[in-house]
């Protein structure tokens, strides 16, 4: 059996009903092809039936992707495929379930890495026993020590210096008013010499203490030194070998050029690939279809298994290619294929009116369609920004005080002077500007809410940072995220969807978005969110009939501050229809 019988797979069901894509899926932002989808659920069947995989998905879960094909026989079929790797029996999980091979096979490449990884490892042991010295510890904790010591004995001396030379100061005006001749003098003199003997015994104290100190940091530097020259020794290898991993990772496109991972990153904005390039589905089920001559059609991935910590992905929901790994390979692995347009290049804004719903001379209050950017972005110019610059040119401010993410809907505040720029910008960073949001989530928050005083309500405290390998995608990270708070409040529940007030108390890129799909927050993502949320709904309900909605179902309904110059507190609300 060749591994074109062994990886392309057949539908179940007949599927002369269905019409071929016309041109290739753009990967990194699409609706799933129906055949997609048909291919999904019966890769997710054979996920949900096949135990030994699906035992390490509930504890770790991953993406998988089905690539629509056409064979070189003309049939139309699909490959599947996993990112990253399997803990156990990869093997057998690619034989049971048809899974494409990795573009390359590290593991079956024994002799290519063992030298070099001989020594990593030789070098990995020779760390852990260099940090597992117990003087290592003894020795920073005595530094620790000594250097607190010398802290406050020195802040000690300083004080009395400073009580000493008040003292000083008083007795030289005593003195001059009752002595007088050589007896001032000499008083004068005695002074003087008690404030040299302090900087004196100051400078004894800090030499004292320097050469203590001196004796236990070279004691630890003898130690230390060693352990930075391993480690130095190490990433210096882990890099050589990091790249000749890269150029084992030969990527081909329909035209048969093939480039390795180091010349498609060469002009990437980071030129050297993050860890797992090449190894995500998109990549292996391409890479498998051009070598078996197989007719790439359309592509999707979806998340399946327990969310991971920091990025949003829900169960069985579809998910575009990450731009920071994919971007790069797959445009040369799709140069030359006949693709969607990207949708990220089309005015969303077009035809829309942008309504103002307050304006005076110092500020604009506008009601920001949803699908309209705030200000330019880097192929559109159309925003927010550029409408208002041109209705108002004669403003002196910079306009743009605060943002709304251009799927968000609703009350955004304009300054059209440097004086109210000024004043409301800094009602934002005090956070005095208080901001209501309407939202409603793909499901039920659970609580009792039957009678109005027992609505369901909490906050979300989330930090937030960009994910530096997905852009613009936020992460929750708690190591390095930015401080980020929401208070919610259910409404009501139609139809098994929740409505809710959303009050952001900080003002991160897509708080509220994240924090409710995050398993940490409320673990419901906002309806029409195609970011952190689901962008097929009928591979989630099996009801085929249910549209995917038309936009994110957010939308900012009041917005109060004080009025840059009156003081007035001011309130606009605009509800919205979904």
């Amino acid at each position: 059996m060749n591994s074109q019988q062994t990886c392309f797979t057949s539908f179940k069901d007949n599927i002369e009903s269905y019409a071929l894509p016309e041109r290739f899926t753009f990967p990194f932002y699409y609706e799933p092809h129906p055949l997609c989808l048909l291919a999904a659920q019966e890769l997710q069947q054979q996920l949900q039936n096949y135990e030994p995989l699906q035992l390490e998905l509930e504890q770790t879960g991953k993406m998988f992707g089905v690539l629509l094909v056409e064979n070189s026989k003309g049939e139309a079929g699909y490959l599947s495929a996993f990112s990253g790797k399997l803990n156990s029996h990869e093997s057998s999980h690619q034989k049971t379930i048809n899974f494409v091979p990795p573009v390359f096979d590290v593991d079956a490449q024994t002799d290519f890495f063992h030298e070099e990884s001989s020594i990593i490892n030789r070098l990995n042991s020779e760390l852990d026993k260099l940090l597992a010295n117990p003087f290592l510890s003894e020795y920073q904790h005595t530094l620790e020590l000594k250097l607190n010591q010398q802290d406050e004995q020195l802040d000690q001396h300083r004080n009395k210096m400073a009580f000493n030379r008040k003292i000083r100061k008083e007795q030289r005006s005593h003195v001059k008013g009752s002595l007088e001749g050589d007896d001032l003098a000499q008083r004068l003199k005695q002074l003087a010499q008690e404030s040299i003997d302090d900087k004196n015994q100051l400078r004894d104290l800090k030499e004292y203490w320097h050469d203590l100190i001196s004796q236990v940091q070279q004691k630890l530097n003898i130690l230390t030194a060693e352990i930075d020259r391993v480690k130095k020794t190490r990433k210096q290898l882990s890099t050589k070998l990091q790249k000749k991993l890269f150029k084992q990772y030969r990527l081909l496109n329909s035209a048969g050029i093939e480039k390795d991972l180091i010349e498609l990153f060469q002009n990437a904005p980071y030129p050297i690939p993050p860890a797992g390039t090449g190894d995500c589905a998109a990549p292996k089920l391409l890479q498998y279809a051009f070598k078996q001559n197989m007719k790439p059609l359309a592509i999707a991935e979806f998340w399946w298994g327990q969310a991971p910590k920091s990025e949003i992905r829900q169960h069985r929901n579809f998910y575009g290619a990450c731009s920071g790994k994919c971007q790069p390979i797959l445009v040369h692995m799709l140069d030359g294929m006949d693709i969607d347009d990207n949708p990220l290049l089309v005015n969303p804004a077009e035809g829309k009116a942008l309504e103002i719903i307050y304006q005076d001379d110092d500020i604009v209050v506008v009601n920001k369609p949803s699908e309209f950017l705030s200000v330019p972005g880097k192929n559109i110019e159309d925003s927010v920004y550029s409408r208002i610059k041109e209705q108002f040119p004669q403003a002196t401010g910079s306009y743009i005080v605060h943002r709304l993410d251009m799927s968000t809907s609703g009350v955004m505040v304009l300054a059209l002077t440097k004086r109210a720029q000024k004043n409301i910008q800094q009602q934002f960073v005090n956070r005095t500007i208080k901001k209501r949001y309407v939202a409603i989530l793909e499901g039920k928050v659970e609580g009792d809410i039957g009678k109005a005083q027992m609505k369901t309500q909490g906050e979300i405290n989330l930090p937030l940072r960009g994910d530096f390998e997905d852009r613009p995608k936020q992460l929750v990270c708690f190591e390095h995220g930015r401080n980020s708070k929401t208070q919610w409040e259910v409404i009501e529940i139609v139809e098994g969807k929740s409505k809710l007030y959303l009050y952001p108390e900080t003002g991160r890129t897509h708080q509220l978005r994240v924090h409710c799909a995050h398993p940490k927050g409320l673990n419901m993502p906002i309806l029409g969110d195609d970011l952190y949320g689901s962008n097929n709904y009928s591979s989630n309900t099996g009801n085929t009939s249910q549209k995917k909605p038309k936009r994110l179902h957010l939308h900012a309904q009041m917005l109060t501050l004080s009025h840059p110059v009156s003081k007035e507190v001011m309130t606009f609300e605009v509800d919205e229809e979904f």
